[in-house]
């Protein structure tokens, strides 16, 4: 009788083990589902310009910032809203060629590839919702910024252009 106490243990440990590796495969899947159910809010973190060769001023923005590679990795996904002037800038350390996809991405956008200068390198208009086809920039680019589709046509935006952008407090706690 003990032998077989023994083997139902284990077996009922190998069981455990077996849920416990599926539920935490599932982990993203559910995670995945919540994202599409719930609104993500816009949380502005600077402003972004954009700018004409002759140095005037095309429009300001208002972004939220991808930096760390989990930030980067979700940008946009699951987003249903992003304000008029509002956008998303992805800072990278260095440059080089870009890929992006609309993969869980429910809204169309203009993709602007900027090289380390902040010049346009190049703009990808109204990418296809939830495509995972590999949108890529033609040159180098260490930034690259998203905003709504076509936006960059409605602000006469082009290869000549070039953004400034610095990081704000948009908090409106006081110490």
């Amino acid at each position: 009788m003990r032998l077989r106490d023994g083997h139902v243990a284990a077996r009922f440990l190998n069981i455990l083990f077996a849920a416990a590796l599926v539920t935490s495969g599932c982990g993203g899947k559910a995670d995945e589902a919540s994202d599409v159910n719930r609104e993500i809010p816009f949380t502005p973190e600077g402003v972004l310009d954009i700018w004409r060769a002759d140095s005037s001023l095309v429009t300001r923005l208002v972004i939220e910032l991808a930096e760390s590679d989990q930030e980067q990795a979700q940008g946009l996904m699951y987003r249903r809203s992003l304000p008029e002037r509002g956008g998303m800038l992805f800072v990278s350390p260095e440059p080089s060629m870009r890929s992006f996809w609309m993969r869980n991405t429910p809204l169309p956008l203009d993709i602007i590839f900027l090289d380390d200068s902040l010049r346009v390198v190049n703009i990808v208009k109204r990418t296809t919702p939830y495509s995972e086809e590999h949108i890529l920039s033609t040159a180098p680019a260490q930034y690259v910024l998203e905003v709504r589709a076509g936006m960059s046509d409605r602000w006469g935006v082009d290869s000549t252009a070039y953004v400034t952008w610095e990081r704000r407090d948009f908090s409106t706690a006081n110490p």
